[in-house]
């Protein structure tokens, strides 16, 4: 088995304070060789679906084994590509949401939903068209389109190296943080559950519906709840939607607000996917409630209330340049940030209600996109050719050149002789 896999696992189980015994229930197979990246994405797949399929048989009769399949992994984690609705494509990024050359780098805007497209085209002062947007970047620093475009409303982030993003301070208050949050806030008794598991869903995009999308499929009643102006995009509820009912209340209408505090009051689990601080005015804490908060940025630092999608993380942490360059920025094979957080903050949601079934308390969880990109990149096994690389002086000079991978214990550590010149040794045998 991948150590990486093994590793990934006992990391995220143990983040979860879930038992390590339950570890060994797991089964890993299938294709390999998937989600090809230079970051251990697929190791980050396998590990978030395995704690998110722990946390779930946790909670059943006789624990029964969990087994993780490679290919259903790697093809959930980009289930947005193979959605066909009447054959029809999905539609993934909007034109004006891509990569851009500023005058000193690059610049990755998001722009799917109207609302964002519009803050993006009035920050730069230009008509709806690749061609004004292209030449409008072109014309100014990536950092002032940053800021101007958040100004405004909408969303870009200026492309950064992995150092750039480490010095930044929201890169250092992301570093000094754990993976996830969960707490105990009070002694509050658990909600009375008579039937389902109740799951009010307040979040949007891919990371917090692909969490609830998981709890419906282990049977929960997810309820989700938009805005009745600004509903989610069809391809993006038909693809994470699934196993869900939806509504769209207004809760700046009385009447919508009264039908939602209802909702709340005999809810178990809330799951909210909105910039930290959004929904406050609205009072959403319950005694005995579950409640798991997802953001971007983490609800820390300087960052705290901005606006971010899995695409904009990459580029602002330096997953982008790791996966290409500086001069050709590149991404991750799937939105693993997005999707890796789904089914962790499933899992947080799982492990936080077993607690509570023995202990009571209300609970919050609290996770990030960004914190999830930093444990990609810090915490999995990596491949880095250089560590199985050595250098020897020969004949021909000093040759750098792959160690062997043929190893065992009291084995050779190398060759007995280093390179020689090609034809130059006599013909016979050392003595």
């Amino acid at each position: 088995m991948n150590n990486g896999v093994r590793t990934g696992t006992e990391l995220l189980w143990s983040a979860l304070g879930g038992d390590p015994a339950l570890v060994d229930r797991v089964e890993y197979g299938g294709v390999s060789g998937l989600l090809p990246a230079r970051l251990p994405v697929m190791d980050l797949a396998r590990a978030a679906v395995a704690v998110c399929s722990l946390a779930a048989v946790e909670r059943l009769p006789g624990r029964p084994a969990v087994r993780v399949d490679d290919g259903a992994v790697a093809t959930a984690f980009v289930s947005e590509r193979h959605l066909r609705v009447d054959g029809r494509v999905p539609v993934n990024f909007a034109p004006l949401s891509r990569f851009w050359r500023a005058a000193d780098g690059w610049v990755r805007t998001h722009a799917n939903y109207p609302h964002h497209r519009a803050a993006l085209l009035a920050a730069l002062g230009v008509e709806e068209s690749v061609e004004a947007v292209a030449a409008a970047v072109a014309e100014r620093k990536a950092v002032d389109v940053e800021t101007a475009v958040y100004a405004a409303g909408g969303l870009a982030v200026a492309l950064r190296t992995p150092e750039e993003w480490a010095a930044s301070a929201q890169g250092r208050e992301v570093a000094s943080r754990p993976l996830l949050t969960r707490e105990r806030l009070d002694e509050a008794a658990p909600r009375r559950r008579t039937g389902r598991l109740r799951v009010l869903d307040l979040t949007r995009v891919i990371a917090g519906p692909v969490a609830t999308r998981t709890l419906a499929l282990l049977g929960a009643d997810v309820l989700r709840v938009d805005p009745p102006g600004n509903p989610e995009l069809p391809d993006q509820h038909a693809d994470t939607d699934v196993g869900k009912r939806t509504v769209a209340l207004d809760l700046d209408r009385a009447s919508d607000r009264r039908t939602f505090d209802e909702l709340l009051d005999s809810a178990d689990v809330l799951v909210t996917g909105y910039r930290p601080g959004a929904l406050d005015r609205f009072g959403l804490d319950r005694p005995g409630l579950v409640t798991a908060r997802l953001s971007a940025w983490g609800d820390y630092g300087p960052w705290a209330e901005r606006r971010g999608f899995d695409s904009l993380v990459q580029v602002a942490t330096g997953v982008a340049v790791t996966e290409g360059s500086t001069d050709d920025p590149g991404a991750l094979p799937a939105q693993a940030l997005d999707h890796g957080t789904g089914y962790l903050l499933a899992a947080a949601v799982l492990r936080s209600l077993t607690e509570q079934e023995r202990e009571g308390g209300s609970r919050l969880v609290r996770l990030a996109l960004a914190q999830t990109g930093h444990w990609l990149t810090h915490a999995l096994p990596r491949y880095e050719p250089a560590r199985h690389l050595t250098d020897t002086a020969s004949a021909l000079g000093l040759v750098r050149h792959a160690v062997s991978p043929v190893t065992y214990e009291g084995g050779p550590g190398g060759w007995a002789r280093p390179v020689g010149v090609a034809g130059g040794d006599v013909a016979g045998w050392e003595v």
